[in-house]
């Protein structure tokens, strides 16, 4: 992978998606981070399904970690693992409070030390929230950066540095974006939908379908 190539690919991945943005609905850092919390192994479609009753009821970080965690839990089930996502958001909010003031910190080696988050979560609050340069890291971008050539390794913080050595900084919350909605759409684990993939002459994975 050259930086020259990369730039070609990013190039035709948000020509093709024009539209790219968030699937996640947020209206401030607070929603943005018990989202990214609840998003855990399952669909943004899912947590937007329970996001506005639970906004709802805790509109705030205050009212989040004053919350009994059973009550929490009913609201949050459908998002699966909803035990630990319920004692992870009302303890993310408690931290909030006590270390931070109420605000959410802006910087990951903060970010990270609150329940629920991990370098992921960080840079998808950093860049979505605080526009601070980060590049996110799912399964959907661990398998394509493999398979376009950017990584050989399974590991998210390789494969981050992998990503962000050849995509410029300021391209990164796009990339991000863009990755994930290719990996969705097209370059799907089982089946990918090869004939169509606007990066198909880019590619020589050992998945391609030929």
């Amino acid at each position: 992978m050259t930086r020259e190539l990369s730039d070609r690919i990013m190039n035709a991945l948000r020509r093709y998606y024009p539209d790219v943005r968030a699937d996640l609905v947020y209206r401030n850092k607070y929603q943005l981070a018990v989202a990214v919390v609840l998003s855990a192994q399952t669909t943004d479609r899912q947590v937007n399904s329970v996001t506005g009753e639970l906004f709802g009821a805790y509109p705030d970080f205050r009212s989040l970690a004053l919350a009994r965690t059973g009550d929490v839990m009913k609201i949050v089930r459908s998002t699966g693992f909803y035990r630990n996502k319920a004692k992870n958001i009302i303890g993310l909010a408690r931290a909030v409070l006590e270390r931070h003031g109420g605000r959410l910190p802006g910087n990951r080696e903060e970010l990270v030390r609150l329940p629920g988050i991990g370098r992921k979560s960080a840079n998808v609050i950093l860049s979505m929230g605080f526009d601070v340069p980060a590049l996110a890291v799912d399964t959907h971008i661990i398998r394509i950066a493999n398979r376009l050539g950017y990584a050989d390794s399974r590991n998210p913080l390789d494969v981050e540095r992998s990503l962000t050595a050849l995509i410029p900084k300021a391209r990164w919350k796009l990339a991000h974006l863009l990755l994930i909605r290719h990996g969705r759409a097209v370059c799907r684990a089982r089946t990918p939908l090869c004939a169509g993939c606007p990066v198909n002459s880019c590619c020589e994975s050992p998945d391609k379908i030929r």
